[in-house]
C-alpha cells in the first residue's frame, strides 16, 4: 500500500473537482431525459427544490455555501445547542402527553409511562382533558421530586398551578426539587379561541405565577410559548417561528414590567414547536429558533450567562392520518429523530392513533419506545450537534431564521401579536400558506403514504374513544390528509348503502409492458378516493364492452402507451360509451383528445377535484 507523504491529503493523486464539471455532467443527464438546460448553472437550478417561505433546497452544497458562524454548543447564538454537552449526558427529556378525562385511566397511563422510560408528564387539563380538580388523582403514586410535570390547562392555568403547589406541600416536595412548567399562555389561548377579552387579566395572572416561580421554585417555569396553534392552522416554519418570537417578546415585556430582571424573565419561558417528517427542515427550525431568541435576548440586555431557549418538540398533528394510521409510526420516528438532532430539550411523540381519538396502551407504548430506541439503541444523543458542519443544514438554518425574522418584524410593526391576531393578519397569512399547500396536496406533489399514495381500501378501521374537543373558535386546525379522508368517508357511506364501493373499469390496452405504468398510476389515484378498480386487458373493443357491462361500473378509464392510444383509444372509448359508460377517462396527456374520451387524468393534475367529480357522478348514477 502506498502511504502518502506527511501533510499530503489522500486525494492529492486525484484531479481536483470543480462545480462547473459537476454542472456539465448534470446537464448531460438532463438532456438525455428530454430536458434542455441552456448551461451548467441552469442544469443545477433545474434540480433545486422549492420549499415554503421562499426557501430552496439545492442539489449541491460546498464550503462556499457556509452560513454565518453558528458558534459553539452551549454558547450564543446557541445554534449548535443550548448546552455545551448537548444531550450527550442524559439524552433529551422524554415527555408523554396525557389528555384522558377519566381519572383512573389517566393515572394508570401516567404510572405506566414513568415505569417505562418517560422523564416528564404533559397533562392536558380543563376542557381539553382531565378536570383540574382531578390532578391529585392523576398524579397518585408519582414521585414529584423526580418527575417533572408540565401543565396545559388553557384559561384555568392559575387554578391548575395552585393545585400543583398544594400537592408539592402535601407531599413535602422541596421547592428546589419541583420541576416542570405551569403552562400559562394567554396569547396562545387567544389564538386558539379567537377571544382577546380575557388576555389582559390572564397575562397578569401569568406574570404573578412567574414571579412566584422565580422567587421560590427555581426548577419551575410559569409560561409556555406554544407555537402549535399556528402550525396546526397550516403555518409555514417561518410563520411558526415568527409568531413564537412575537409571543415571547410580549411575555418578556410583561415580565420585566412586573419587576423581573431580563435574565429571570427569560428563565420563565419554554417554547413549544412542532416537529414533522420533513427531517432537515425540522432540524433547521429548532436551530434557527435558538438563534432568533438569542438575538432577542441580546437586544433586551440579557447577560452573557443567560440560558438558551428552552425547547419542547411535539410531533406534528398536521401530518397525522386517520386512514392507514400505522404509517404514522414512521412519520413520528423521523420527526422525533429530527427534533433530537435539532437540539430540542424535551420531545413528545404523539401516539400513532391520535388522529382517531384517545390513544390506547399499545399506541402510548410505541410512542415511548420510539424515543427509547433512538436514545438507547441508536445512541442519537451521544453526539453533540450531529447536524453541525453540514453545509446544507447550516445554510437552511440561516435562511429560515432570516425568513422568520422578517415575519416577526411585520407582526411587531402591526402592533404585536395580540393586535395581529385581532386584526386577522396572522390568520390571513396562515390561510394563504395553507391554501397554497393544499394545492400541492390535491395534485399529489406532496404525497401522503397510505392516503393519497398506496391506499389500502380493505384496511380494517381502528376505533378509538373520542378525545375531548378542547378549545376552539380561533385559528382552525388542519391536517394534510383531510381532503382525501373525506373522499374515503364518502366511499364508506356508498359501501354501507349499496353493499359495494364505487367502482371504475380500467380498460388496459395491449400487453402488460405497454399499459402497466399507467394502469398502476390510475388504480392508485382512484383508490385514493375510495373508488375500487376493475382491471381488464385487451385490444378488442367488443371484449372491453362485454367486460365493462359485466363489471357493473358506470365509468371507465383507458390505460396504455401513447402509441397504442393513437391506434386504439377512439375505438375502445366508443365501444365503452356504447356499452353504457357515462364517462370515459384516459390516463396520460395527449396533444389531442381522442373521440369518445371525456378527459385526461395525469400526474400533476388536481386529484381531489377529479375524484370528487367521479364520486358525484357514480353516486348520481346509482
Amino acid at each position: 500500500m502506498k502511504v502518502p507523504p506527511e501533510g499530503l491529503p489522500l486525494a492529492a493523486e486525484f484531479p481536483a473537482a470543480h462545480r462547473e464539471q459537476w454542472q456539465q455532467l448534470v446537464q448531460g443527464v438532463l438532456r438525455k431525459s428530454g430536458a434542455q438546460p441552456e448551461d451548467g448553472p441552469a442544469a443545477e437550478q433545474a434540480l433545486t427544490t422549492r420549499l415554503q417561505d421562499g426557501l430552496s433546497a439545492r442539489p449541491l452544497y460546498t464550503a462556499e455555501d457556509t452560513a454565518v458562524d453558528p458558534g459553539y454548543p452551549g454558547f450564543p447564538p446557541f445554534v449548535r445547542g443550548g448546552r455545551p454537552q448537548g444531550s450527550a449526558v442524559t439524552g433529551w427529556d422524554v415527555r408523554q402527553r396525557h389528555a384522558d378525562p377519566d381519572r383512573r385511566r389517566a393515572n394508570e397511563a401516567v404510572l405506566a409511562d414513568l415505569e417505562h422510560g418517560v422523564g416528564s408528564l404533559w397533562l392536558e387539563l380543563g376542557g381539553a382533558g382531565l378536570p383540574v380538580d382531578a390532578l391529585p388523582e392523576a398524579l397518585t403514586g408519582v414521585y414529584l421530586d423526580l418527575a417533572a410535570v408540565v401543565l396545559d390547562a388553557g384559561p384555568e392555568f392559575t387554578a391548575a398551578a395552585e393545585r400543583l403547589f398544594t400537592l408539592y406541600e402535601e407531599r413535602e416536595v422541596s421547592p428546589g426539587a419541583a420541576a416542570g412548567n405551569l403552562g400559562a399562555d394567554p396569547l396562545g389561548l387567544q389564538a386558539r379561541t379567537g377571544s382577546a377579552a380575557a388576555t389582559d387579566g390572564l397575562l397578569a395572572e401569568a406574570t404573578a405565577l412567574a414571579a412566584r416561580c422565580a422567587g421560590g421554585y427555581p426548577g419551575l417555569r410559569a409560561l409556555t410559548v406554544d407555537a402549535l396553534p399556528y402550525h396546526e392552522a397550516g403555518a409555514s416554519p417561518a410563520q411558526e417561528l415568527g409568531c413564537s418570537l412575537a409571543t415571547g417578546v410580549a411575555y418578556l415585556r410583561a415580565l420585566t414590567a412586573a419587576g423581573l430582571s431580563v435574565d429571570a424573565a427569560l428563565g420563565q419561558l419554554e417554547f413549544r414547536y412542532a416537529a414533522d417528517a420533513d427531517q432537515f427542515l425540522t432540524i433547521a427550525k429548532f436551530r434557527a429558533a435558538r438563534r432568533l431568541w438569542a438575538r432577542v435576548a441580546e437586544v433586551s440586555g440579557a447577560s452573557a450567562q443567560a440560558p438558551a431557549q428552552r425547547q419542547h418538540a411535539v410531533t406534528s398533528r398536521v401530518m397525522m392520518t386517520a386512514r392507514d394510521p400505522w404509517v404514522n409510526m414512521l412519520r413520528t420516528t423521523v420527526a422525533c429523530l429530527a427534533a433530537g438532532v435539532g437540539g430540542a430539550d424535551a420531545v413528545t411523540v404523539l401516539p400513532f392513533d391520535s388522529a382517531l381519538g384517545l390513544p390506547d396502551a399499545f399506541a402510548r407504548r410505541i410512542a415511548r419506545n420510539t424515543q427509547a430506541i433512538l436514545l438507547e439503541e441508536s445512541h442519537l444523543a451521544r453526539v453533540i450537534d450531529p447536524a453541525g458542519g453540514s453545509w446544507y443544514v447550516e445554510q437552511l438554518s440561516e435562511e429560515l431564521a432570516r425568513a422568520a425574522w422578517a415575519w416577526f418584524q411585520e407582526i411587531e410593526r402591526a402592533g404585536g401579536l395580540r393586535a395581529s391576531l385581532e386584526s386577522g393578519l396572522v390568520e390571513e397569512r396562515i390561510a394563504a400558506t395553507w391554501t397554497e399547500r393544499s394545492v400541492r396536496l390535491a395534485k399529489r406533489r406532496e404525497p401522503i403514504t397510505g392516503v393519497s399514495e398506496f391506499p389500502h381500501l380493505d384496511e380494517q378501521p381502528l376505533v378509538r374513544e373520542p378525545a375531548p374537543a378542547g378549545l376552539g373558535g380561533g385559528l382552525p386546525r388542519v391536517r394534510r390528509a383531510e381532503a382525501y379522508e373525506a373522499l374515503r368517508d364518502r366511499s364508506d357511506a356508498h359501501l354501507a348503502a349499496n353493499g359495494a364501493r364505487p367502482a371504475l373499469f380500467l380498460a388496459s390496452i395491449g400487453t402488460a409492458s405497454a399499459h402497466t405504468a399507467r394502469t398502476t398510476f390510475a388504480a392508485n389515484l382512484f383508490q385514493a378516493g375510495g373508488i375500487a378498480t376493475v382491471p381488464f386487458e385487451s385490444v378488442d373493443p367488443a371484449a372491453f364492452a362485454e367486460a365493462f357491462t359485466a363489471s357493473g361500473a358506470t365509468v371507465a378509464c383507458l390505460c396504455s402507451s401513447d402509441a397504442l392510444y393513437a391506434e386504439h383509444a377512439a375505438t375502445a372509448a366508443g365501444a365503452l360509451k356504447a356499452a353504457g359508460a357515462a364517462r370515459v377517462l384516459l390516463a396520460g396527456r395527449l396533444a389531442e383528445v381522442p373521440d369518445g374520451v371525456d378527459e385526461f387524468i395525469y400526474a400533476g393534475g388536481d386529484a381531489v377535484a377529479a375524484l370528487t367529480s367521479l364520486l358525484d357522478q357514480i353516486g348520481a348514477d346509482r
